[in-house]
C-alpha cells in the first residue's frame, strides 16, 4: 500500500483540519472540521506579444461547503459566543476567486 504525502499528491481533496477559533471577549476553542488540501497543475510561459506571458494557475479550493456554528466558551456579557466557519464537502482545482479564498498576486 502506497502512502500519499503532499510531495507526491497531485490534485485537490477534502481532509481533516483543526484550528483554534478566537474572538475578542471569549476564550478560544479548538475546532475539528474538514478543509481543502492539495496541489493543482499550474504553469507560465513567455510569449512575444503583450502581455508577454501566458498563464494557467489553478488553486485547490472549496466547491461545496456546509456552514457550521460553534459556541465559544467564557464570553463576556454582551459578547455573542456564536462563531461561524465553513466545512469542506467537495474541493476542486479551479481559478482563484477572492469571494471565498485568499488569492495572492505577485
Amino acid at each position: 500500500m502506497a502512502v500519499t504525502t503532499l510531495q507526491s499528491f497531485r490534485g485537490c481533496a477534502v481532509r481533516d483540519f483543526a484550528f483554534v477559533a478566537n474572538k475578542p471577549g471569549c476564550r478560544s476553542l479548538r475546532i475539528n472540521t474538514e478543509a481543502c488540501w492539495g496541489r493543482c497543475h499550474t504553469w507560465e510561459m513567455p510569449v512575444p506579444e503583450p502581455p508577454y506571458i501566458k498563464r494557467h494557475h489553478r488553486v485547490c479550493t472549496y466547491s461545496r461547503t456546509r456552514h457550521l456554528t460553534a459556541r465559544l466558551p467564557g464570553c463576556r456579557p454582551g459578547v455573542s459566543p456564536i462563531y461561524h466557519y465553513p466545512q469542506a464537502l467537495q474541493c476542486d482545482c479551479t481559478y482563484c476567486s477572492s469571494n471565498h479564498t485568499e488569492c495572492e498576486t505577485f
